[in-house]
């Protein structure tokens, strides 16, 4: 067996050259789970009854089934990239303008398509802006989030 120290680590994230206009990927996917809810409501205090009350959905509610938060979405979102494409190279999150478009539900499984609609270096080395169109798809291939993200990330060419 190799040495560990020698062996290329799999899975660390886009350096800032590699974040070209127009450059497009997708996530693996991820499926929403009850458990996934009910803790993110309980984590973040969001404990409204469109996520924690079943009986209130199916007799009342405008919309039917275990609802997700759209911030749920969002973060589940982030960890798929940030598992992909950020390990090593992710320096800031700056900033994000969001759109939620349907609902996602328990059971339901989501993916990020992501473009890259804008990159430039900073005024300090080591260091590059990237701006990325992130669409949240669902296993019916609809956008139920939209978002776009600005993060500092990496510079490897010593610039």
């Amino acid at each position: 067996m190799a040495n560990p120290a020698e062996l290329p680590i799999v899975g660390l994230g886009i350096p800032f050259e590699e974040w070209t206009l127009g450059r497009k990927f997708r996530t693996v996917g991820r499926t929403v789970t009850e458990a996934d809810i009910t803790n993110f409501v309980c984590v973040t205090g969001m404990l409204e009854v469109l996520f924690t009350n079943v009986d209130y959905l199916a007799k009342e509610s405008l919309i039917k089934g275990r609802l997700a938060p759209g911030a749920l979405v969002y973060s589940f979102a982030e960890g798929l990239l940030m598992q992909s494409v950020m390990q090593h190279t992710g320096l800031a999150f700056l900033g994000m303008e969001l759109k939620v478009n349907k609902p996602v539900f328990a059971g339901d499984t989501i993916h990020v398509q992501c473009e890259v609609t804008e990159t430039r270096p900073t005024s300090k080395p080591g260091r590059g802006i990237v701006t990325a169109l992130n669409n949240i798809v669902n296993q019916h291939g609809e956008i139920v989030l939209v978002y776009t993200a600005t993060r500092m990330v990496k510079r490897f060419d010593g610039k």
